[in-house]
């Protein structure tokens, strides 16, 4: 069991700490928003991170990182974190499917399709510094922002949980020094209707306390013809509150903040692709209608959380920094995974997480040592209970009601200590030197049944037990230290050329789906054992060795800036979650199946620039630039062992990872009366994407090209802008659902003798995908006094 008790002490130790921590904090003005983007950096290389837990720009940071200030968010129209993929190289950042505000992403072809109990993200999401240890609710809507930056590589000696494939941060804004209050306002398609009011004050000298409050509305983009309802549509009710300390001498700054968000949209369902093979269903004219039937649960999510961060300046060289973090999310989610009105694979789910996580930070800064020693913990627990309802499979076999039935917990407790330091041996040459040592430890509970006479107790149903296939207790531990190593050299002011290896991790546990009965044992046995089933239903830890090589450089007064990167890593025992349809006995049912395919490689160069191509051609902050971003991947299995326990790595694919992404910008922005206009226009492309580990004729996304634009006006406390995306209307898959039988080998669909599909679970066959946004136009409108 997770021990409580230790994660009440560090909590309690951290917020104790806190009272003594001292930090100097920026001072603020209330800035107008024309002001605000008229401060913007003159170019990205200017833009000030802190992807090595220290105020650099981005031409001095040694690290693939992409950074996004609120003013450049703001102007290209970006509504959630998802946006944010268009621009950067070899990155998914995705709405999983079947739900509305869980996250699937990728970096570098490292991440996680589902979002299961027990399996670690490859890519660590953190909000103001504070890790987001489950999926679920981490569609995180852009507002109060002050930059996202995504890191791409392994992260793990700088901060927080350690990451196999990269991380987002997302940082929300300081509260100003004066009163300040901010409303924004946008309407547009699909009756998209958000409204965000943000007010700040001062409480005397020291302390200030602000809050937000946001409301997003929004239409669907098909309807649910079955039901009624709208599909893809958004209900969110969202807020966040702070305080902030700050002693005169700017040695103390303490944050407390809080955020919540309440998700009443209507469930997504996906979209048919075949007829149905039994019911004869048509397949829809929209590709965002569907004629799913469940309805039960209401789709309904909460989460929200507190945090605590005290940051200390002991000496001019020592600054001491406390992280305290609570966290908590539900989620009710509905799925109809053949999408059609009969009761057969509707799957109504609910997810419950909650994490307590504190994080100790020690930071060295001098004229050539710089560096932080770190501690951080996380005790988190996970569960999902879900039916999987085939009634109508069910009634074939005279079984009323067919519920395959799973309760999946899963707890995990881990520790870390990290260091990482970077010495300065000239101006020009300097060498930084990491590691971490984590300690993991997953406790699960895995309960599996065929019902009889469902939904579960936990839909509101009263049913009976017909066999069950898994009641298993596991636990396992895991530990690793990870080095990471880098060397960068400036040639000049304006140049650098780096060289780093670095290592990931990402911990085993247990699939939560997994059906023990599935376990494999000798002919001469009843059952499996505990140990068979322990073997089966758990998987390792998956391991990353990363070389990376970069040029980040400036030319013409900076007027051309550009950040170019090779890297190649040998990834290990990958993580690969999946589910198929399965018998426990005789009867149907759903179980989940994980494999550790055992090598992989990983290789591909990024590449970002901007160009000014104008400045001052018609007065004081005129400018016309160019922008671009292009991201090349190989990534290739060299050994995956099948099903049938053959190498089938010449069949296997990285999921959601295009071999290229690639993306342009042209901005202008021209003083008009006593304000500044800002014009940009953005056109991505990504190649062919692979939705899971084997080529599907039904999902796998074709190259596509998306086309935003938009364009704002700032003057005095003003601004207003019409900003459009996907303007080409284009339609593309971004996840699905399939259960055809396949070839385990090559999964090539196996055919009737009547050339038809066959179905692997439920009746009617399960071809069901989910598309991006289509084209979307909106104006916003923004005070601020």
């Amino acid at each position: 069991m997770i021990r409580t008790p230790s994660v009440r002490t560090l909590v309690l130790f951290g917020t104790s700490l806190a009272a003594l921590a001292a930090a100097p904090a920026w001072a603020q003005e209330a800035p107008s928003v024309a002001d605000e983007q008229a401060a913007e950096p003159a170019s990205d290389a200017d833009i000030v991170v802190t992807a090595r837990r220290r105020e650099e720009s981005l031409l001095d940071v040694p690290v693939a990182v992409t950074a996004f200030t609120a003013d450049k968010l703001a102007k290209s129209g970006a509504i959630d974190i998802t946006d944010l993929q268009n621009t950067v190289p070899n990155t998914t950042l995705k709405v999983a499917r079947g739900t509305n505000s869980t996250l699937s992403a990728f970096i570098r072809g490292v991440g996680q399709q589902d979002p299961v109990p027990g399996f670690e993200s490859g890519v660590g999401i953190y909000l103001d510094d504070v890790y987001l240890n489950r999926p679920q609710a981490a569609v995180l809507d852009i507002y109060d922002v002050e930059r996202i930056e995504v890191l791409r590589g392994p992260q793990g000696t700088l901060y927080g949980r350690n990451t196999i494939g990269g991380a987002v941060k997302y940082v929300t804004r300081r509260l100003p020094d004066d009163l300040e209050v901010k409303i924004k306002g946008t309407y547009g398609s699909y009756d998209q209707l958000d409204g965000i009011i943000s007010v700040s004050a001062p409480i005397g000298s020291m302390f200030k306390v602000g809050g937000s409050v946001a409301r997003l509305t929004r239409d669907g983009f098909g309807r649910n013809r079955n039901l009624g309802i709208d599909n893809y549509d958004k209900d969110i009710w969202a807020g966040r509150g702070t305080i902030e300390f700050e002693t005169p001498d700017e040695r103390l700054f303490i944050r407390l903040t809080g955020d919540y968000t309440k998700d009443k949209s209507s469930p997504r369902n996906g979209h048919r692709l075949i007829p149905g093979l039994v019911s004869g269903l048509p397949v829809l004219d929209d590709v965002y209608d569907t004629m799913a039937g469940l309805a039960n649960p209401k789709q309904d999510i909460e989460a929200g959380g507190l945090s605590l961060s005290a940051t200390a300046k002991l000496t001019d060289t020592l600054t001491l920094r406390s992280i305290s973090a609570w966290r908590k999310d539900r989620s009710y989610t509905p799925i109809d995974f053949d999408s059609n009105p009969a009761a057969d694979v509707d799957v109504p789910a609910v997810y419950r997480n909650e994490q307590t996580s504190q994080e100790f930070q020690l930071l060295y800064d001098s004229d050539k040592l710089n560096g932080i020693v770190g501690f951080y913990y996380l005790g988190a627990k996970a569960e999902t209970r879900f039916d999987v309802l085939l009634f109508t499979t069910g009634a074939v076999s005279n079984l009323p009601g067919l519920d395959g039935f799973t309760a999946g917990e899963v707890a995990t407790e881990t520790s870390s200590v990290y260091a990482d330091f970077t010495y300065d041996f000239t101006p020009q040459i300097s060498l930084s030197l990491g590691g971490r040592y984590t300690w993991d430890e997953r406790q699960s509970h895995i309960y599996k049944a065929n019902l009889l006479n469902g939904p579960s107790r936990f839909f509101g149903g009263s049913p009976t037990v017909l066999a069950v296939a898994t009641d298993f207790r596991g636990r396992a531990r895991f530990t690793r230290f990870t080095p990471r190593a880098s060397f960068s050299f400036k040639p000049t002011e304006d140049h650098m050329l780096y060289a780093s290896y670095s290592e990931g991790f990402k911990g085993g546990g247990f699939d939560p789906r997994g059906s023990g009965t599935s376990a494999p044992k000798p002919p001469t046995q009843p059952a499996p054992t505990y140990q068979e089933i322990y073997d089966y239903l758990s998987f390792d830890p998956e391991t990353v060795k990363s070389y990376e090589i970069g040029w980040k450089g400036a030319a013409f007064d900076r007027r051309l800036t550009w950040a170019l990167d090779g890297f190649y890593s040998k990834y290990s025992d990958v993580q690969v979650p999946g589910s198929v349809g399965c018998f426990i006995g005789t009867t149907p049912s759903f179980c989940g199946i994980t494999t550790n395919a055992a090598r992989a490689t990983i290789k591909g160069v990024e590449f970002e620039g901007n160009a000014v191509l104008a400045r001052g051609f018609a007065g004081g902050g005129s400018s016309f630039s160019l922008a671009g971003t292009l991201g090349y991947i190989d990534a290739k299995y060299k050994e995956f062992i099948g099903p049938t326990g053959t190498d089938v790595a010449d069949y296997r694919y990285f999921q959601n990872t295009p071999k290229w992404t690639a993306s342009g910008t042209a901005t202008l922005n021209l003083p008009v009366g006593p304000g500044l206009v800002t014009a940009n226009t953005t056109v991505s492309y990504r190649s062919l994407t692979h939705q899971f580990e084997t080529a599907s004729p039904f999902l796998d996304q074709p190259g596509y090209t998306l086309w935003d634009a938009g364009i704002t006006y700032a003057w005095g406390n003003y601004s207003i802008g019409i900003y459009g995306r996907n303007l080409t209307d284009e339609r593309y898959k971004t996840g699905g659902y399939q259960y055809i039988r396949v070839n385990p080998e090559t999964g090539v669909p196996i055919l009737s003798p009547t050339g038809n599909y066959q179905s692997s679970l439920g009746l009617d066959g399960i071809a069901t995908a989910f598309y991006g946004n289509p084209r979307q136009v909106f104006g916003s409108f923004t005070i601020k006094f």
